[in-house]
């Protein structure tokens, strides 16, 4: 796990630096479903004391993403693929609402963000960097919310996404053909450009719904990260 140097900044700033560094963490897969956490390891390793270690546990417990048990101590939770289900049907409704929004007006700098989201992605394919493309894939559908002024309708529900997320990043890791991905962001664009909001909602509607699919692929493959 990675350091973070946590001096001279209050304790408030500490707590989420904790916090949002084990988040990451824990969404991203590098610390994987059903992994015991220690606050004595977490505080030697963040280098703070075992209180932001603790507050953080509470606020991930709070958002589903650990659990505390008697005796036991404190678990990364499995993914629930009932949560996935309900986090994929929500970013449905929504997303297909903003590529709607996107086909009335979307800014002319917004699109050129998009578009160089998606060279990047690119690059991404040829040296298979996953949690790059990751990464790049939610900048993507926040810049969908930021053009069509929803990103706090974006950061609302991402404190409702972390399951689906998970899963996203484990299908990416299982397989590196991401190649439809990109060339359905792409075609997203075209869509927007022209103001076809009927063609913007098949894409997107499409676009998301795969993860049923994939969802029980992953289940089948990996029954030992989900609940």
């Amino acid at each position: 796990m990675e350091l973070i140097l946590l001096s001279n900044v209050s304790a408030r700033s500490i707590r989420d630096q904790v916090y949002d560094s084990l988040k990451q963490q824990i969404i991203s897969l590098e610390i994987l479903p059903g992994t015991a956490l220690s606050e004595n390891e977490m505080a030697v390793q963040f280098k703070v004391s075992r209180t932001p270690i603790r507050e953080s546990f509470v606020r991930l417990a709070q958002e589903g993403l650990v659990q505390v048990l008697p005796q036991r101590g404190t678990l990364v939770s499995l993914i629930d693929s009932s949560l996935v289900e309900e986090a994929r049907f929500m970013r449905s409704q929504l997303e297909c609402a903003i590529v709607e929004l996107a086909c009335q007006s979307f800014p002319e700098a917004s699109l050129k963000q998009l578009e160089q989201n998606v060279l990047l992605q690119k690059e991404c394919l040829s040296r298979e960097d996953v949690d790059q493309i990751f990464t790049l894939d939610q900048q993507y559908h926040a810049l969908l919310f930021t053009g069509t002024s929803k990103i706090h309708t974006w950061n609302t529900m991402s404190l409702l996404t972390a399951h689906l997320d998970r899963s996203r990043k484990l299908r990416l890791l299982d397989n590196h053909d991401w190649k439809l991905i990109v060339e359905q962001h792409e075609q997203l664009i075209a869509a927007i450009k022209a103001q076809d909001s009927e063609k913007a909602v098949a894409i997107m509607k499409q676009h998301l719904n795969r993860g049923i699919d994939d969802l029980a692929m992953l289940n089948e493959k990996y029954p030992h990260y989900f609940a």
